[in-house]
């Protein structure tokens, strides 16, 4: 009884939610009516969608819907159990062939989830006196991976290589040492500096895992991510990804060495106590794949679409920090504010995010603005109008102060 009546008391404290909803600001949890395209359907009205990850817009792709509704009628809905037992199918295998050949590897392990994949493989490889070292800013999926560990763990100023070193230089020569990085940061957009990160792995005696969610299908050859951009394939030992985004699905995949993925396979209890990746969903990654292969137009666009909404954004006096990709951080660092420009914005009939603390530091909130391929440029146009006039209504003073600024510019 004791412990309940201390449980209550911990859920009842949490009133945060409700404050904003007394507001009328609280922005989660929004339904959407329709699929995930440039343009969606909340409480029966359009609205333009900037906050997908969708980033080459194969959602609605027919070849992918197809490819799932085939995958449906000849295996069913699900597997009934978990890889290690009964739920590996001809397709699972089928896929992890063609994603490994896709990100240069020998051999790639499919997950359930994205998260999964980091809970299972970052809890598992490293033990009591070995090291993962992450940057401060990695996904939430890498943290609690780490936190299942028995491993140290070690986190570097974000995308500090000075700092990464002076870690890296302190850690006893024997032990095992992973450094775990996002390849695009979900939240900043900028890109890991992947050629020191591998040079110093190289010099201490490290091992690289890099999580390309974010950008698979968006850089590299072919859309390969950011360790083929860099042409470090061979320089990193782990390359995971996600199919939630660019490849219009769900799931995740750990790429490697043969020998390290056979390891995974059998230690990785977020795989071996998960029922499997369903028939529909590992269709569709196939037929994802194929469309990449054949549309490469497709990053272009999104590349085009990037760079246009970037200088437009720029041009009205929006801070966007470091971002290299199509997501694009509009800075407010004002939690009440970033609220407040959000629900304007629905109101306009544009869908953003807002990202407030804890998820990243107060004076850092944002709203995560995102490109896919399939954006027209008056969408993205008359996205960047409203969230002008959005700005202007919260009075936002560092919107304010740099559109003064670029003024002046102009006029010189």
């Amino acid at each position: 009884m004791f412990t309940r009546k201390k449980l209550q008391e911990r859920v009842a404290a949490f009133t945060e939610a409700n404050e904003v909803k007394r507001n009328g600001l609280y922005p989660y949890f929004r339904p959407i009516e329709s699929g995930q395209d440039t343009q969606v359907r909340i409480g029966g009205k359009e609205v333009l969608m900037f906050g997908s990850n969708s980033y080459l817009g194969l959602t609605n792709h027919p070849h992918i819907k197809e490819a799932a509704k085939r995958a449906i009628d000849k295996y069913g809905t699900g597997c009934a159990g978990s890889r290690f037992l009964n739920g590996t199918l001809d397709i699972h295998l089928e896929l992890e062939h063609k994603l490994a050949r896709y990100v240069g590897k020998e051999s790639a392990l499919i997950f359930s989830t994205g998260f999964q994949v980091n809970l299972g493989v970052l809890s598992c490889l490293t033990g009591r006196n070995d090291y993962l070292i992450l940057d401060e800013y990695d996904h939430a999926s890498i943290l609690d991976g780490s936190r299942l560990s028995f491993s140290r763990v070690i986190k570097y100023a974000h995308n500090d290589m000075a700092d990464l070193q002076h870690k890296l230089s302190r850690l006893p020569e024997e032990a095992a040492k992973l450094i775990a990085v996002d390849g695009i940061f979900s939240m900043e957009g900028d890109i890991a500096n992947l050629p020191r990160i591998v040079a110093l792995a190289d010099a201490y005696g490290a091992n690289v895992f890099v999580d390309e969610a974010h950008s698979l299908g968006v850089i590299g050859a072919n859309g390969a991510g950011v360790a083929s951009h860099f042409g470090l394939t061979d320089g990193v030992d782990l390359l995971m990804g996600t199919f939630s985004k660019s490849l219009a699905s769900l799931g995740g995949f750990i790429a490697g060495d043969e020998a390290t993925i056979d390891f995974i396979k059998h230690r990785a209890r977020s795989l071996l106590f998960s029922a499997s990746m369903s028939p529909a969903s590992v269709a569709s990654v196939i037929a994802a794949l194929e469309v990449i292969e054949s549309e490469p137009e497709l990053m272009d666009a999104l590349w085009n679409n990037t760079r246009y909404a970037k200088k437009l954004l720029v041009e009205e006096g929006f801070d966007l920090g470091n971002t290299q990709s199509p997501i694009l951080p509009v800075y407010i660092r004002d939690n009440l504010k970033t609220f407040r420009v959000t629900r304007l914005l629905q109101e306009y009939g544009v869908f953003v995010n807002p990202v407030v603390s804890p998820a990243v530091p107060a004076d850092a909130s944002l709203l995560r603005f995102s490109l896919m391929a399939t954006h027209t440029f008056g969408q993205i146009e008359e996205a960047v109008e409203k969230m002008a006039r959005a700005f202007r209504a919260v009075e936002i003073a560092s919107f304010r102060e740099n559109r003064a600024q670029h003024s002046v510019k102009e006029a010189i």
